[in-house]
């Protein structure tokens, strides 16, 4: 994939303004961190459970990652691991209806 393809490109389900990126994630180092979006709050749904714990996601390939306990890599950062499962994202800034990003089946 490439940087120039759209969400719907990439196989996200809804696409606009009002709904998140594809993949995001929460380190300033990635190259799929935007402190905007993030400051908007971004509600994240994996495998049918609302979670709070995500570093980063990616709708169109159905994963996530999480923190791994306490432990640090070579750098001080935090270790992640990888799950996979079906992965939906909405803005949090737009009530309790905002429309969510998910992957087309």
């Amino acid at each position: 994939m490439t940087d120039h393809q759209t969400d719907q490109d990439k196989g996200a389900g809804t696409t606009g303004v009002d709904v998140p990126p594809d993949h995001l994630a929460i380190s300033p180092a990635s190259k799929f961190h935007d402190a905007e979006k993030l400051a908007r709050g971004i509600g994240i749904r994996f495998k049918g459970e609302t979670r709070t714990n995500i570093d980063e996601y990616c709708i169109s390939e159905g994963w996530v990652r999480v923190q791994a306990g306490k432990s640090l890599d070579r750098r001080g950062q935090p270790l992640t691991i990888k799950l996979s499962g079906p992965v939906e994202a909405w803005y949090e800034d737009l009530g309790d209806n905002p429309p969510v990003a998910k992957k087309d089946d």
